[in-house]
């Protein structure tokens, strides 16, 4: 073969290669999420002309970093092939607990060690019950989300604490000193990075994959299967202490439904990013990006006055849709790959 021929060759070799490479980008789940955000984007532009401002882009995100904040670990708990519904009752406790202790004349560090502690005590309640009885996660969740809901209802009853110290707005609505960055978003990217980095390049988030995967086989290669299940229920309990100082601080009152029905705008924004509902496969990326595509898109219906109660629809079908979808794909490539080999 004379030199025009080998360099040919070579370059239908790189032309191949490369359209490869793109076709596979294009069936990964984050690829498909990157054009449905860039559809979502430029269809809220042709809603409204305000829709496109950097001012309004950058605000809007306060209606939604508790949700995101909260979603962080619960795509551990779903990788782990559980499920935590308890989350938005957490923070209704937590959220109690900060407005107790702000009446008390707590100070706003105080305030904010108060919300952690108490969220991160409902989490560890949940995975002891959990891994102590081998009781299902969402048997537990269920009850849980009746127990701290009720405490919290109990207490407050039709009333509200709405005394806090001034500094303690700006967890919610502060912005970067000198910008109009939100605080909240800022928080939301540093914890999504280190999320990202504790899933994918870590031994604690091989495990977590290895656990969602196949319990038995995780449990039979040495991994401590009840003590990673308490750990990451134990986390998701936490950042939902978190998310309470953050919306609370936001809202500026403590009310008991508060974050009512949060975890189902969660948990679609999980299954959404990608993450497999039977637990095991999926990343923190796509969950990245399904929060800001359910975030905007919600804004984008918000500017066109659509009731809440069809956003909250509309919600519940993306979440039948996210878990459906994978699952088909699933059983394509399954039925594909047999044919093959027959």
């Amino acid at each position: 073969m004379n030199d025009n021929g080998i360099k040919a060759a070579e370059g239908r070799r790189l032309e191949i290669g490369l359209g490869t490479r793109i076709a596979g980008a294009l069936k990964s789940w984050e690829s498909i999420l990157v054009i449905i955000f860039a559809f979502v984007m430029v269809g809220g532009s042709f809603v409204s002309p305000y829709f496109l401002d950097a001012g309004n882009l950058l605000d809007t995100t306060f209606n939604f970093m508790e949700k995101a904040v909260v979603a962080l670990p619960m795509a551990f708990v779903i990788l782990c092939g559980d499920i935590d519904i308890s989350v938005g009752s957490i923070i209704a406790l937590s959220s109690l607990a900060i407005g107790a202790a702000a009446q008390a004349g707590a100070s706003t560090g105080t305030l904010v060690v108060v919300g952690l502690a108490v969220g991160l005590l409902a989490g560890m309640l949940n995975g002891y019950l959990i891994t102590k009885f081998a009781i299902p996660a969402i048997a537990v969740t269920i009850g849980t989300q009746s127990l701290f809901r009720g405490i919290s209802q109990a207490v407050l009853g039709d009333k509200a604490y709405t005394k806090f110290p001034e500094p303690f707005a700006f967890f919610g609505q502060g912005y970067i000193p000198g910008t109009k960055i939100p605080f909240e978003l800022v928080l939301f990217l540093i914890l999504s990075v280190l999320t990202g980095i504790l899933l994918h390049r870590t031994t604690f988030g091989r495990k977590i994959y290895a656990l969602g995967r196949n319990a038995t086989a995780a449990r039979f290669s040495g991994i401590n299967v009840q003590r990673l299940r308490f750990i990451v229920f134990s986390w998701a309990g936490l950042f939902s202490g978190l998310a309470a100082v953050m919306l609370t601080s936001r809202i500026g009152s403590t009310r008991p439904n508060i974050a009512m029905g949060l975890e189902l705008d969660v948990i679609t924004s999980v299954v959404l990013g990608g993450i497999a509902i039977t637990g095991g496969f999926g990343g923190i990326f796509g969950v990245v990006l399904a929060n800001f595509v359910l975030g905007y898109l919600k804004y984008g219906m918000g500017l066109i006055n659509v009731p809440g109660r069809v956003m909250n629809l509309f919600t519940g079908v993306l979440l039948i849709v996210a878990i459906v979808i994978p699952e088909v794909l699933r059983r394509l490539d399954a039925r594909k790959r047999r044919s093959k080999m027959r």
